[in-house]
């Protein structure tokens, strides 16, 4: 296709994307109910908590590539949750997926070989399962549900504002 001549459904539905998030001529927005925008650290946490809920809902589908994105999703909010919380970072600072892991070690959140081991699990696998040929399986995409829920119900414990998690599921 030449430039200019890309399918008016596409064009119409990328401008209508755009303006949702500009949110022109869309009314009244209708906002996710349980992202708490108090704080920064609030909305960061409250967004791992509804991406938990978004994997307990798709998990027994065979949804198995769409669980794992979602389980790195939520121990990356959860960690910067803590991380602006308790660290006195910034949302800027988050400039990419992995930053998150250095600062869950250097705020004594986890270990320097737990957050290493993290680190390689999402640049190893996450990446190559997201980019690569590989098909994700059952057996990652139940044990990443666990360690998903392990390390944000950690983080919510050690968050000093007790109650900001909004977990359907806590322990």
């Amino acid at each position: 296709m030449s430039e200019g001549s890309d399918p008016n459904a596409i064009t119409d539905a990328l401008e209508t994307a755009v303006d949702a998030f500009n949110e022109a001529g869309h009314g009244i927005p209708t906002y996710e109910e349980t992202i708490d925008t108090d704080d920064d650290w609030t909305a960061q946490l409250t967004k791992g908590c509804s991406l938990l809920r978004a994997v307990n809902r798709i998990e027994d589908d065979g949804n198995y590539t769409a669980t794992i994105e979602l389980c790195f999703g939520a121990i990356e909010r959860s960690i910067e949750a803590y991380a602006l919380a308790e660290g006195g970072d910034e949302l800027r600072d988050f400039h990419d997926h992995t930053y998150c892991y250095d600062r869950a070690s250097e705020l004594a959140l986890l270990s320097r070989p737990t957050t290493d081991e993290l680190e390689g699990l999402y640049t190893e696998n996450r990446t190559d399962s997201y980019y690569g040929g590989r098909r994700p399986t059952k057996a990652q995409a139940e044990a990443m549900r666990l360690l998903a829920r392990e390390i944000h119900d950690h983080v919510s414990n050690w968050i000093r504002d007790d109650g900001a998690c909004v977990c359907y599921n806590r322990h």
